[in-house]
């Protein structure tokens, strides 16, 4: 499933285009790196995103091609939320 899909779908993004920009914007890593709204996700796989100061990083868990909103969490397991310094951002 491509990564743009995945994050809307889940819900961790809003929109598909608005994760299809974040991720053009290098401000969404796949196992560690920067990845295209293309990158294929696969379970398993964690994915680091930047919101404002914080970074959250997900696993998938599974994959779907539509979801309910109260089963959308099912997706993927939050691994950790974090805060980021201002002269840390991923670029």
């Amino acid at each position: 499933m491509r990564l743009d899909k995945f994050l809307k779908v889940s819900r961790l993004i809003k929109r598909r285009t608005v994760a299809k920009d974040v991720s053009e914007q290098g401000r969404v890593l796949v196992n560690g790196r920067e990845s295209k709204p293309s990158t294929s996700v696969k379970v398993g796989d964690e994915i680091t995103i930047q919101f404002g100061q914080k970074l959250v990083t997900v696993r998938v868990e599974r994959l779907a091609e539509t979801t309910r909103k109260e089963e959308a969490s099912t997706l993927y397991t939050l691994v950790k939320e974090e805060p980021i310094p201002k002269d840390n951002f991923l670029e």
